[in-house]
Formats: C-alpha cells, structure tokens, sequence
C-alpha cells in the first residue's frame, strides 16, 4: 500500500506548495491546485484578525441598489477623444443602472433623506430606517399623487418618531423641500397605511434640547419634569401641543427660581406662540 505522503513513481518524498504536491526526488507534480483559495492580500500585523480583508463597502440601505452597483469615474488624465467616449459610457452606464421610473423616485427621494439626515446630525442608523420606510411606503404604492419630498421629509419624521429623537414637524418642513402639508398628508398616509408605532409624543422629550438652547441649569429642567408630570396627573397634557407644554413648564419652572427667561425667547425656542406658552404655565399656576 503506498504511503500518502511518499511518491507514487519513485516512493521518494513528496513535497508541498500553495498549489500543487511535488516529488523532491524525481519531479513527479502528483496533485495540482491551480486555483488558489487563499486571501490576495499580505499583512505585515502581528494581529491576523485585524488583516484588511477586501470584501468592498458594506451594504447600506439608504441606496436604491444597497450600494451593489459600480461607478465609472473621473481621471483628469483624459483628454480629447478618450474623454468623449468615457463621459458617453458614463452616461450610459447611468442610464442602465436606472431601469425604471420607480428606481429613479427612489434615488431621489434617498437623496432627499440623507441630506436632512446630515442637516440634523442624526445617526446612519436612523438615516437606514427612514430609507427603508420610503421603500415600503413606495411599494405599497402610496406615493401615487403625492410628492417625492414629502414623503422623504415624512420618513425622517417618522423614524424620529418612533426613536424617541425630538424633531418637531415643524422642523422638518423648514429644513425639507416639501411643504408642510405634502410631509403632513406623506405621514398620515404612512401612519394609516403601514401602522407606524408611533404614540402621543412626551413632552419630557423635549427638556433637554429646549433648556440647553435657553441656557438653564440642570435643576431647572428637572422641576420642569416634575411640573409635566403634574400637569399629566391632572389630564392636563392630552390633546395639547407637547412643544408648547414643555416651553410652558421650563418657563415656569425658571420663573419659580427667579431665573431670567422670557415667555418670548421660551416659546421661540420651542416654535410656538407665547399664548401657547401662557396658556401652560396659567394651568400651573392655577393648580
């Protein structure tokens, strides 16, 4: 019986390669591998699982492809004839990687999305999200007669929404390029139609980020918990504007302590009118 590791012509010693066993004694290629199953890449780290491994950028769902597709650049090195034909296998490449009408209003509208994404700051993660909820809300067909822009600008608000960040609507619009009532018709239809987890909004969300542009302390924003929680306890929030409510008990709450906020600045803060404001901290004081 032959050894495996012996030669099959001569018994002499076989030996290995990346690709291929060999004879070390007549030559003889026993078996050959000619495709090599190993990484293309060296790594100088004394770390292997740290090794840059070329797998391309990950998959994203704010691309209408999840960022599959390829690009044909631009070289400056290009001049004459050889820049016409790539800026003409450019522009056709374009074209066959937008197939349809569909794919197209989802580039834009995925546009549209990371680009209020970026104005606010908020994280990828939430920016995926948003795509994701335009694509259903795409597929169930519910852009048809509706706008591209609302419907981008109704997806970031949603997904502030059920996030818990605090954006309010009128935010949105001011920074998106639909129209108040385009993003507010977008999200009613996605509400209804996709049934969006999305509840009252709490007032408490909105304490932070109003008392930090208003420049109050800490313990200032904790009383204006503590007076939202009050006015709950009484009913006294439902059906009320929840910007307005948190306005109203952050001014209340630095009135209590002789801090300087006036109801203007307060309810500038929040984008609501110093009545709205009022009207909250008249509730309190009559309580």
């Amino acid at each position: 019986m032959q050894h495996p590791h012996r030669c099959p012509e001569c018994d002499g010693t076989i030996r290995e390669t990346d690709t291929e066993h060999v004879c070390a004694d007549c030559g003889l290629v026993v078996t050959d591998a000619p495709i090599d199953h190993g990484p293309e890449w060296r790594t100088f780290s004394d770390d292997p699982d740290h090794a840059p491994e070329r797998t391309g950028a990950p998959l994203t769902r704010s691309r209408h492809d999840r960022g599959l597709s390829t690009e044909i650049g631009h070289s400056a090195r290009l001049t004459g004839r050889k820049r016409r034909k790539f800026a003409r296998l450019r522009r056709q490449h374009k074209r066959a990687t937008i197939p349809s009408k569909a794919d197209y209003n989802r580039i834009y509208g995925f546009t549209e999305i990371r680009r209020l994404i970026g104005t606010f700051g908020i994280g990828t993660g939430l920016r995926d999200q948003a795509c994701t909820l335009f694509a259903s809300a795409q597929t169930a067909g519910l852009l048809h007669g509706r706008t591209i822009e609302g419907f981008a600008a109704a997806g970031v608000y949603a997904t502030c929404r059920t996030n818990g960040v605090t954006r309010t609507l009128d935010e949105i619009a001011a920074a998106a390029r639909a129209t108040r009532p385009e993003l507010t018709t977008a999200y009613d239809a996605m509400n209804r139609d996709l049934g969006l987890p999305t509840g009252p909004i709490d007032p408490r969300e909105y304490l932070p980020r109003y008392a930090d542009a208003l420049s109050l302390p800490a313990r200032i924003e904790r009383q204006a918990r503590e007076l939202v929680a009050a006015l709950e306890t009484d009913g006294l929030v439902a059906g009320r504007n929840p910007s307005g409510v948190a306005a109203g008990c952050l001014y209340t709450a630095a009135t209590d302590t002789d801090h300087a906020v006036t109801q203007s600045a307060a309810a500038a803060v929040a984008d609501v009118t110093p009545v709205t404001l009022r009207a909250t901290y008249q509730n309190l004081t009559d309580a």
